[in-house]
């Protein structure tokens, strides 16, 4: 069965969204932080998530687009956070970034965009422990689901068939179907969050 994660980037009151997901099956609270540099949006700043992650009794999956994440990731200090997931198409020591999270305790994940080759995460793909395929440009919530993410996803399953593998962007009820035994968690935003019924929606995707 498929994972779970819900982010909470299309809220307009997060605090509420935290609570009422707390009450869900969704396994993780996926969280959209982006500096406004590697991506446009500025979203989640440091002292928003000292306010929120607090409130998070799931697990806790971070998504940093950002281009700095060595500012962030030494801040980020929560027991239930379980990924933090930064881009392989930062300029920045990639390597030196995973052994940062992992001493901190934290799962290490390598997110790749639409555009970018597989082979740029080759390098990294045995001493992460999960791979976040963008299936939308990052950046922004609420956009259509790329038909070219299967393709990539049958390329990485075929790289490593132990490593965890997390689809971002556009996913609902009918393009989690052409995904599905590909991945191990789909992150949910604008689906779930706009839903009348969290849970509901969240057991239909799984299932």
């Amino acid at each position: 069965m498929v994972q779970i994660s819900t982010s909470i980037l299309s809220s307009q009151n997060r605090p509420l969204a935290i609570k009422k997901l707390n009450e869900t099956n969704t396994n993780y609270i996926h969280i959209d932080v982006m500096d406004g540099v590697f991506v446009p949006k500025k979203e989640f700043p440091i002292e928003e998530l000292k306010t929120l992650l607090p409130l998070i009794k799931k697990k806790i999956d971070i998504h940093l687009m950002v281009e700095k994440p060595e500012n962030y990731i030494k801040q980020l200090n929560y027991d239930n956070i379980e990924y933090i997931t930064i881009h392989c198409e930062i300029d920045s020591d990639i390597e030196m970034l995973i052994n940062i999270i992992k001493n901190k305790g934290y799962k290490v994940g390598i997110a790749i965009s639409p555009k970018t080759k597989i082979a740029k995460i080759k390098k990294f793909i045995n001493i992460i422990d999960m791979i976040l395929i963008m299936s939308v440009n990052p950046g922004e919530g609420g956009q259509k689901f790329l038909k070219s993410t299967t393709k990539k996803l049958k390329k990485i399953n075929k790289l490593n068939k132990n490593i965890t593998i997390s689809i971002d962007g556009g996913i609902n009820l009918e393009t989690i179907k052409k995904v599905k035994k590909y991945i191990n968690i789909a992150v949910v935003g604008s689906y779930i969050i706009n839903s009348n019924n969290y849970n509901e929606t969240i057991n239909n995707l799984k299932n």
